[in-house]
């Protein structure tokens, strides 16, 4: 058996130890374009990236692969043109682990950035591909560690947890949410002691490099216990929870999250004393989708509810609920940008559900998923399909949802008469339905047309309506897309100093609780950033290019990446409309067809 390791040092390595290493330095960076890539690369792509300054490029390409071979026994690899990987059943690539959808078989030893310590003098554009790639890989191996601590924390195995939840910190330790991770995985392993320590920790780190205050939290998951040992008073048996879980749903549709969150954890409690673990399934769903939809900054604690729910629900035959718990656990990956647990979760989700109720918001947050990576064509497919199953059941606050995201799709792609008409379909529906809670997200993206369309004072009308409402409802999503659109009308009446008061408010907002939603992030530090760019205000351009470029590769947002190098273009670096023209490829949209030819 042969093991390949691209994470942290390279190295091919058998059952005792290390092998030689293939000859050349462009070698490792020629196996690992291959391995990554998402179809097989022609020769002539490899040769210009790699081998570009040799005499004879294609040549020098042939001599690297027969290197590569010889380094790992197996003559059939790395041939053909387009170049194919073809290493056989016989090796194991340790990237494509984290494809594994299996919590308890995620070795813990993918440590280390993609290829590190390797260093190549090529063409400008493989640069950016490794940095991309490392960026991405990096973000794929600490969503599936946080994925395997919050899986064994669900199961009540705080002390194994812990190991993975270290390995997230490491990866990323200025994301509040996995020292949640790993503070709770030590208070449920009996060790209060480290985790107030690690609360600590926490709060000097993330005021020291990012000048936050952490959340509360942060602090309660030292303290607080898990959801299958709530400690509330006895209730009255199956009957008394079962009130409480009426209680709570309906408290949280009435907009009361903490009084109706109450009655769900007092459900929670009470049917785990009775032993029903298909009522506590549904409890623990209905709380976790509380923690995520109605309260902000507690979606770690609402996945771990949800998580603990799935086996639960399965032992008691309940299909229903296991849909809902992936599905939200889908969604929650989503926001955050981890698209291949995403991914998992939705797909698991769909290939359980059964009819239109179930499928069509799930077939939503799969649209959502593709949108904010660029795939139109298949979030078209879902968020159409989604629509008209959500149509068919009579759900209209899904069918609003979904044509909220179809709508946003059709803005970003220029096409403004069919955002229009889904935004406008989403909005009469949303107000039918008396949907406060959403109601700044369409009417944002709707104002948004208007402003494009030249209807100045409607669009302000619009941004001010879904500022004012989201500052009210103090939901930092849609305070962010408020004044992103009152920084786009102040840029558009001239107004300099306005635009990057309300943008730099807008970006602020989007960051303002952990559990952000990135891609909303993103587009703030976007417009921001085409604003800057406009002004030639370098001091604030430079800084925002690396935080948006690094965001869009993290979370894998691949249209955003292609804004970030259009932005570095506009800022001289050299290779960097390439870079954007490569990153672009696959992406269907006239919108940005349209920048990248201007930028020509």
């Amino acid at each position: 058996m042969l093991t390949i390791r691209l994470l942290g040092p390279p190295v091919i390595e058998n059952d005792d130890g290390p092998l030689p290493p293939p000859r050349g330095r462009k070698a490792w960076a020629l196996l690992a374009y291959v391995v990554l890539s998402p179809s097989p690369p022609s020769r002539q792509r490899l040769a210009e990236l790699l081998f570009g300054q040799a005499d004879d490029p294609l040549g020098a390409l042939r001599w690297s692969l027969a290197s590569l071979r010889k380094a790992l026994a197996v003559p059939e690899a790395l041939r053909g043109d387009p170049v194919v990987a073809a290493l056989g059943d016989d090796v194991t690539v340790d990237v494509w682990l984290l494809d594994n959808g299996s919590d308890d078989d995620l070795p813990l030893e993918l440590e280390g950035e993609l290829l590190e310590g390797v260093h190549i003098e090529a063409d400008p554009q493989l640069d950016t591909w490794l940095l991309t790639q490392r960026h991405r890989i990096g973000a794929l191996v600490e969503a599936r560690m946080r994925q395997s601590a919050t899986g064994r924390l669900a199961a009540g195995r705080g002390a194994d947890a812990i190991p993975y939840a270290v390995q997230a910190v490491a990866r990323n330790p200025l994301e509040q949410g996995n020292h949640e991770i790993l503070v709770r995985s030590l208070a449920m392993a009996g060790d209060r002691t480290s985790a107030l320590q690690q609360v600590a920790l926490s709060r000097d780190l993330l005021q020291r490099e990012l000048g936050i205050e952490i959340s509360p939290t942060l602090e309660d998951a030292a303290m607080a216990p898990m959801p299958r040992s709530a400690t509330t008073p006895a209730l009255r048996g199956v009957a008394a929870a079962v009130s409480q879980l009426d209680a709570g749903r309906a408290a949280i549709a009435a907009g009361a999250a903490d009084a109706g969150i109450q009655c769900l954890r007092r459900a929670v409690a009470e049917a785990a004393r009775c032993g029903d673990a298909g009522l506590q399934a549904r409890a623990l769903v209905a709380l976790g989708g509380a923690l995520v939809h109605a309260l902000r900054g507690r979606d770690e604690e609402g996945a771990l509810a949800l998580r603990e729910a799935i086996p639960l629900a399965e032992h008691a035959g309940d299909s229903a609920t296991v849909v809902t718990a992936w599905r939200e656990l889908g969604f929650v990956d989503v926001q955050a940008g981890r698209r291949q647990t995403a991914d998992q979760w939705l797909t698991k989700a769909q290939q359980l559900a059964d009819g239109d109720e179930q499928l069509a918001p799930i077939l939503g947050v799969r649209g959502m998923n593709a949108s904010d990576q660029g795939d139109y064509t298949a979030a078209y497919a879902f968020l159409d399909d989604s629509v008209e199953r959500a149509l068919r059941g009579g759900d209209e606050r899904q069918q609003a949802w979904s044509l909220s995201i179809r709508g946003r799709a059709h803005l970003l792609r220029g096409e403004d008469i069919a955002a229009r008409r889904d935004l406008g379909a989403s909005l009469e529906l949303i107000d039918r339905q008396r949907w406060i809670a959403f109601r700044p997200w369409s009417v944002a993206l709707l104002a948004e047309v208007d402003l494009r369309s030249g209807a100045a004072v409607q669009a302000v009308d619009g941004f001010e309506q879904a500022w004012s409402l989201g500052c009210q409802l103090q939901d930092p999503c849609w305070e962010a897309m408020g004044a992103r659109g009152l920084g786009l009308a102040s840029r558009a009446r001239g107004d300099v100093a306005g635009a990057h008061s309300w943008f730099e408010e807008a970006v602020a907002r989007s960051v303002r609780v952990p559990d952000r939603y990135q891609w909303v992030h993103a587009h703030t530090l976007d417009a921001s950033l085409a604003a800057s760019l406009d002004e030639r205000d370098l001091s604030r351009s430079q800084p925002l290019v690396g935080t948006l470029a690094t965001l869009a590769a993290r979370c894998d947002m691949q249209e955003m990446l292609v804004r970030a190098h259009l932005h570095r273009h506009r800022l001289g670096e050299a290779s960097a409309l390439q870079d954007a023209q490569s990153a672009a490829a696959g992406i269907e949209s006239p919108a940005l067809a349209a920048l990248l030819d201007e930028a020509g």
